[in-house]
């Protein structure tokens, strides 16, 4: 039996993957949609304490999360579901959402997006990490985040609701 296939096998260490600094958070891109043929991409992300996504919503992809470390509160629609280390999230698309760290410990996890393409909108907006540590304080771009969302049909709807 021969077997085709279109894309390779690999296999990274943690510390490997194109990573970017991404409103305050460190991002490493470890499958995209020319690794994995356009099924997904994975990306693995450092939060710091406090941080809260702005409310948006995606057109294109679902996204699932894993939460390696800390503590976090996700909120799909109106579904608001608090997650320790072992959760997994699931939020389809087309629902507004957006997810906040808890506590005083950065935390870690996995975002997977279906199919692939998200990763490239991270990309586009974050800048390249020098260094795979949280980047520093800095003022957020809202136009170049506002604008660039649109290309890639996502909906900036707002800051993190109170």
């Amino acid at each position: 039996m021969t077997i085709k296939m279109t894309i390779e096998p690999y296999i990274l260490t943690r510390e490997a993957g194109q990573s970017i600094w991404f409103l305050g958070t460190l991002m490493t891109l470890k499958a995209t949609g020319e690794q994995s043929n356009g099924a997904y991409g994975l990306i693995e992300q450092v939060l710091p304490p406090g941080f809260a996504s702005p409310l948006h919503v995606h057109h294109r992809e679902d996204e699932a999360f894993y939460l390696l470390e800390g503590e976090a509160t996700f909120t799909c629609g109106e579904q608001t579901m608090k997650a320790k280390p072992g959760s997994y999230i699931f939020f389809p698309r087309d629902i507004p959402h957006w997810f906040c760290i808890q506590g005083n410990q950065p935390a870690r996890l996995l975002q997977f997006n279906f199919p692939a393409g998200l990763e490239n909108f991270f990309v586009e907006v974050g800048e390249p990490a020098p260094e795979l540590t949280l980047p520093p304080a800095g003022p957020l771009d809202v136009e170049k985040l506002t604008s660039t969302a649109v290309k890639y049909d996502i909906e900036i709807l707002g800051p993190p609701p109170a």
